[in-house]
């Protein structure tokens, strides 16, 4: 669950989220420009894909962050690690769900994190095929497209929708039998993965979201966006962390009951 938040300067977080939503928006729009264009897809050692889109729209997002903040440390999946004195350490992920980008699937996002005292406290989810666009920073709540974004009030698996990427990939990774419990008592399931199944719980529209693999620029944006909506982000131990590894989003009136079956033996 949740950990105790540090005191944080409200016109800080507000000003660092301003400039997170708008380098992702830029970001985004540079994206949505080789949307049909010669990619130039690549396979990575992890096997995943890159593209030629996901290293120009990081290194936008990198160049604007070390000429508004050359102090702060930067980590991103195309372009590594930037070394900082301030203390305050950018994620990002030029473009999460590439597989969807490289496919013409509208189902992915450019996310834009700062993390201070070792926890991520701003967030920004933009989803510019879909033009919707997800802020939050610690106290101050989860944006969507401007209006207040919510979890759902669903307090039983049996009525909820759980959605995740790949199903399949949870069984490779150790996390087959943990799924089939959580889907079982589900009332719906679909495969809608990536930064798009969280989001889709941070707006209230999914009411748990499964990702069995999930590095730190995968989860650093998701996790003050999920809670601060009223949700929960966090492992598949139920800790509330980019690090793990893995992820799981609920609405928080599920989070025990999903919890409990993640745990079972068998």
């Amino acid at each position: 669950m949740p950990t105790p938040r540090p005191s944080l300067d409200r016109s800080l977080l507000e000003e660092l989220r301003e400039f997170a939503e708008l380098i992702a928006r830029e970001a985004g729009a540079v994206a949505q420009r080789w949307i049909g264009t010669d990619l130039q897809r690549e396979r990575k050692s992890d096997g995943s894909i890159v593209t030629r889109a996901d290293r120009e729209c990081e290194q936008l997002l990198r160049a604007r962050i070390e000429e508004r903040y050359p102090d702060d440390s930067v980590v991103g999946e195309e372009h590594g690690a930037r070394a900082g004195r301030s203390g305050r350490r950018w994620i990002l992920d030029p473009i999460d769900g590439t597989f969807s980008f490289a496919h013409g699937v509208p189902l992915f996002g450019t996310l834009v994190a700062v993390e201070m005292h070792g926890r991520p406290v701003v967030g920004v989810a933009h989803l510019p095929a879909l033009d919707e666009t997800l802020t939050a920073a610690s106290g101050l709540g989860t944006a969507w497209n401007g209006a207040t974004a919510r979890v759902s009030a669903v307090s039983t698996l049996d009525d909820a929708l759980v959605v995740c990427g790949d199903f399949y990939s949870a069984a490779k990774h150790g996390l087959g039998a943990a799924s089939q419990r959580i889907q079982a008592a589900a009332r719906e399931r679909r495969g809608w993965g990536d930064c798009y199944g969280h989001v889709l719980v941070a707006t209230g529209r999914a009411d748990v979201a499964l990702d069995p693999v999930m590095s730190i620029w995968d989860c650093a944006a998701l996790l003050p966006i999920v809670e601060e909506a009223g949700g929960t982000f966090t492992d598949w131990q139920g800790q509330a962390t980019i690090d793990g590894g893995n992820a799981i989003s609920t609405n928080g009136t599920l989070f025990d009951e999903v919890m409990r079956l993640a745990s079972e033996s068998g």
